[in-house]
Formats: structure tokens, sequence, C-alpha cells
């Protein structure tokens, strides 16, 4: 492939992400339909095969993602106007508990300007930020409907693409396996991430209960949504909980519930879902980065849910080609495999 051919590939992904972000709130709705039919597809098959009639099959399916939606919608809602609520007698709770730390560290003989302190930590700026971030969420799952619409429509079309897809392919079987080997590897990766997400949302949902923190189903939620962004999910998921635990609890309280923050998900996210997913779907942290701002930037906030998804779906692409292969080997992390390696002398 020569210079002239890079340049025009180039060229075309320019167009094509500008068109996006154009289109960011149709798009947003498109891919999202299509990754949680990928997901919930596994489901669909599995009744099938159980012998479950095809119409059942599809509408327990349909209930069941529906359902879900309108608990996550109802929680974020209700848990939303609640905390906005209370959000004035958390700020002056806040503000009291600093000034107080404060005036503890002044004891010692240390002259700090407590204006400056309260105008850098700006505890207002961050609530906001909070509450907008989940209030987008809520604002996107009442638009789910559309979404549940396009699911129904895209998983009764599953079977004919298949016929479809085959017709296509008839003259060439190793395109067609190179397909089902990309449909299999997406599906696999979205049900694992979605059930290690719901996993961590879960146990966080359960030890806030237990720590007694404000809105734990409301915090597990989060946890679990933002589970779908790496590196910087978690973190942001965590910090809402533990700030709140510092008013309803003690230091030693707030210290261990960050310590069991940290090793839920790092038990999660770097113990248990590589095991189910496997090395050959890691991305490589760089790609990793660099997806978030690309996608968070062309798709809005629900982008960053989206980036690694979306970026583990062109990886997966270009790996079930011999002519891409090469482009999903830069987007993969392969030091992993260089560990495995040296300890296997």
């Amino acid at each position: 492939m020569n210079l002239r051919n890079y340049f025009f590939y180039l060229a075309t992904s320019v167009v094509i992400i500008a068109g996006l972000k154009v289109a960011s709130e149709i798009v947003v709705l498109l891919f999202l339909s299509i990754f949680i039919s990928s997901i919930i597809s596994s489901l669909l098959k599995f009744l099938q095969k159980g012998k479950v009639p095809k119409i059942i099959s599809y509408l327990i399916v349909l209930s069941i993602i529906t359902i879900f939606s309108l608990l996550v919608y109802y929680i974020i809602n209700i848990s939303l106007k609640d905390f906005l609520g209370n959000l004035n007698s958390y700020e002056k709770g806040f503000n009291d508990l600093i000034v107080n730390t404060i005036g503890l560290v002044e004891q010692y003989g240390y002259t700090v300007d407590k204006d400056q302190i309260l105008q850098t930590l700006n505890l207002s700026s961050f609530f906001g930020f909070t509450t907008n971030i989940i209030g987008n969420i809520g604002s996107f799952l009442s638009k789910f409907l559309l979404i549940i619409i396009g699911i129904a429509f895209i998983l009764a079309e599953s079977k004919s693409f298949e016929t479809k897809l085959k017709m296509i392919f008839k003259s060439n079987a190793q395109k067609l396996k190179h397909f089902n080997l990309f449909s299999q590897n997406i599906q696999k990766y979205f049900l694992v991430k979605s059930t290690t997400s719901f996993l961590t949302g879960f146990i966080i949902a359960v030890v806030l209960m237990y720590f007694d923190v404000d809105y734990p189903i409301l915090w597990g939620v989060i946890a679990m949504l933002f589970n779908f962004v790496p590196v910087v999910g978690s973190i942001i998921a965590a910090i809402p909980a533990v700030l709140l635990s510092l008013l309803n609890a003690d230091i030693n309280t707030t210290i261990i519930l960050i310590i069991l923050y940290m090793t839920i998900n790092i038990s999660i996210s770097n113990i248990i879902e590589p095991k189910l997913m496997g090395k050959e779907l890691g991305l490589s942290p760089l790609v990793i980065f660099f997806s978030l701002i690309l996608w968070g930037w062309v798709l809005g906030i629900v982008g960053m849910f989206l980036a690694v998804p979306i970026t583990m779906t062109l990886k997966i692409a270009f790996n079930s080609n011999s002519s891409t292969h090469w482009i999903a080997i830069l987007m993969s992390d392969l030091s992993k495999n260089r560990k495995d390696k040296e300890n296997n002398f």
C-alpha cells in the first residue's frame, strides 16, 4: 500500500468522524441499539435453544431490558431529586468540616488561609458537576424508548441478516468466517463487560448500605455505568459516595471505604475481567486514553461510556482480517503477553 492510499484513508476517517459528531444524537441511539442487541442476542439464542417459541423469546428479552431500563431511570430520577433537595445542607456540612480541619491544623502552629482553601475547593462547582453528569444520564435514559424500539427491529432482522450475509459471501467463505469471528468476539466482550459492570455496581451498593452512606443504590448504579469508562470511570464514581461518607461517618470509616472501592474495582477489572475476556481482547492504555478523548468529544458524555466498546469493535474488526491485522496489533496491550512469555522461561 503506497503513501497516497494512507492519506486517502486518513482523510476518509476525518470526514466520517466529523459526520458522526454532527449527527451525534442519532448516532448514540444507533450505537447503543446495536451494542445492547449484541449482548441480549446471547440470551435470545439460549431461550430458543431451550425450545422457547421465537415470539415469546423476543417478548421475554424485550421485557427484561425495558424493566431494567425503567428501574435504572426511576432510581436515578428519584435519588437525584432528593439529592438536590439536600444539596445545601451537604455543602454546609463539608464547609464546616473543612473549617474544623483548618482549625485543628492551626492548633499546631501552622498558618492557613481559610478563605483561599474554601475558594479553591469550590464544593458548589463540584456538586454542580456531579449533578450535571447524573442529570445527563437520567435525561438520556428518558429517551431509551427509541433504543428499545431499535433493539426490537435489530433482533427481528437478525435471522434474515445472517441469510443475507451468506448470500453476499457465498463466493468467499473466508470473509464470512472473518465476519462470524468478529461477531462472536464482540458478543463475548459486551457480555463479559456488562456482567462485570453489574457485579461491580451490586457489590458497591451493598458495601455502601453496610456503611450507611446516603443513596447507596444510586452510587451503585453510577459505579455500574462508569465501569464502562476505563481508568477514570471508577474514580469519578467513587468520589460522591466517599465524600458523603465523611458526613455520615468518621475518617477511619471513609478510609476503609476508599480501600474497599479500590479492592473491588482492581479485583474485578484487573483479575476477573481479563480472565473471562481473554488477553486477545486487551487494548493498549494509550489507545484507551485517546479513545476516551476522541469519542467523548464526538458523542459527548455518552461517548465516554461507548469509547472502549467502539474502539474494541474496531480492533476486533481489524483483527478479523489478515490485511488489517497489523493495526489490531498496534492497538493491543502486549505487556501481559510479554510477561507471560518471560514467566515461562
